[in-house]
């Protein structure tokens, strides 16, 4: 099976850091400002203003860097697409407005490797024009989100059509999208259990699907272009090559776009520690608690800066680290440092985010700074594209490997099993 980046051009590195300066400007000056109207605003009321932005990025050449120049992209390895991810970060809306956000980005990369002619036709290249939106069909509420291969979702054979029946919910940015990839089980007898589930595509004008509602998150209606649906699929009826890559296969294809994901999500993560920390340093120099005394004189806002800088510079470093191993050798090579990241970005995040509300005060609880939207939208990082506790036992587990042989000898017995 080839991975998702195998269609990839050259990207000339003497490009990047010029980009990365025109990134910089854009997201301040322009997409920033815009925060507080575009973060109370429902998805349809919020779209008009956001599609003016995707226009000028298109115009700075920031658009889909991650895809072929053949789609509109910029053809940007891993490595170096991951440091414009941080840069992107910065405002909630970076991604989005430069067509490279979640779920997007996994469902144009399974699209761009596995996708039939008629499939990229259908549903890439819309994608990639930024002329619609999609969704990832996975996780069910009766079920482990952590463990895939356990699915309730069926996609049975009748004559030349899929009937797919399921109930799934964190079905992130359903509200707006025109198509959702569906994870269902197809091989229910399979005595591989990670062989059981398919991925299909099905247009979400398709009778019998229903967006139930957009899941509230601590204390916020749910709606909003960053929204999280709960969906039913009921007797939806798609035809067989909507079946996106071979049947049997939808763990690993899930398990592709997971590897590319947390290298984005944990740079788009430091690039919001970024922005916290300034708020923080900002905040902490020019808010007086007595005549002609700062925050950022006292030795314990001091701390919380140097932690929250050093802590911040172990993760980029990091996240570089996993992301040129990924680039040079694969997938299969970095998965330890892919699991390193994800647990040790998304604290560090929750640390940073912390801290810079701590520094604010009052305000900090606010929606005057995007520090609470922040604060609420990502305390999921520890528990999506695996929760925290699962990576660490992965990580354990291949640390023991030379300790324990029978950990080594249960490991290779359940060889091909989630990252």
């Amino acid at each position: 099976m080839s991975g998702v980046r195998s269609h990839r051009s050259a990207f000339a590195p003497e490009r990047l850091e010029p980009m990365l300066d025109t990134a910089h400007r854009f997201v301040r000056d322009e997409v920033a400002p815009l925060e507080p109207q575009l973060l109370s605003q429902p998805w349809h009321r919020a779209v008009t203003t956001l599609d003016a932005l995707r226009v000028r990025a298109k115009v700075l050449g920031l658009w889909a860097p991650f895809l072929p120049e053949e789609y509109g992209g910029m053809s940007m390895p891993l490595d170096a697409f991951a440091r414009l991810s941080e840069v992107l970060g910065w405002t909630p809306f970076g991604h989005y407005v430069c067509n490279c956000q979640a779920p997007d980005v996994g469902n144009m990369e399974l699209l761009l490797a596995f996708g039939t002619d008629e499939q990229q036709r259908e549903y890439l290249e819309p994608l990639a024009r930024g002329e619609i939106r999609s969704c990832f069909a996975m996780t069910e509420p009766e079920h482990a989100g952590s463990n895939p291969v356990v699915l309730s979702t069926t996609a049975t054979r009748d004559a030349s059509q899929w009937v797919i029946n399921g109930h799934k919910w964190f079905t992130s940015s359903a509200d707006g999208a025109a198509f959702a990839v569906v994870m269902a089980v197809t091989d229910p007898d399979d005595t591989r259990r990670h062989f059981r589930a398919s991925q299909i595509i099905v247009p979400l004008d398709t009778p019998g699907y229903t967006r139930l509602r957009n899941i509230p998150v601590m204390g916020e209606s749910g709606g909003g272009w960053a929204s999280h649906a709960e969906v039913r699929f009921d007797d939806v009826r798609v035809p067989l090559h909507n079946l996106l890559g071979p049947q049997g296969h939808g763990f690993a294809l899930a398990q592709e776009r997971l590897g590319p994901g947390r290298i984005h999500h944990c740079m788009r993560w430091i690039g919001i520690c970024e922005r916290a920390f300034d708020l923080m340093c900002r905040y902490a120099a020019t808010r007086e608690i007595a005549p002609g005394e700062v925050l950022a004189r006292k030795q314990q806002v001091e701390f919380w800066i140097a932690e929250s800088r050093i802590e911040i510079h172990a993760a980029r470093l990091m996240v570089l680290d996993a992301a040129t191993r990924m680039t040079r050798d694969g997938q299969e090579a970095a998965r330890e440092e892919i699991a390193y990241i994800k647990v040790f970005v998304a604290n560090t995040l929750q640390r940073v985010l912390d801290r810079a509300i701590q520094v604010h005060g009052a305000l900090g609880m606010t929606d005057d700074t995007p520090l609470a939207w922040w604060y609420r939208h990502e305390r999921a990082a520890r528990i999506y594209d695996g929760a925290d506790e699962v990576h660490k036992s992965v990580i354990a587990r291949r640390a023991l490997r030379a300790y324990l042989p029978d950990v080594a000898a249960s490991q290779a017995r359940t060889a091909g099993g989630p990252a």
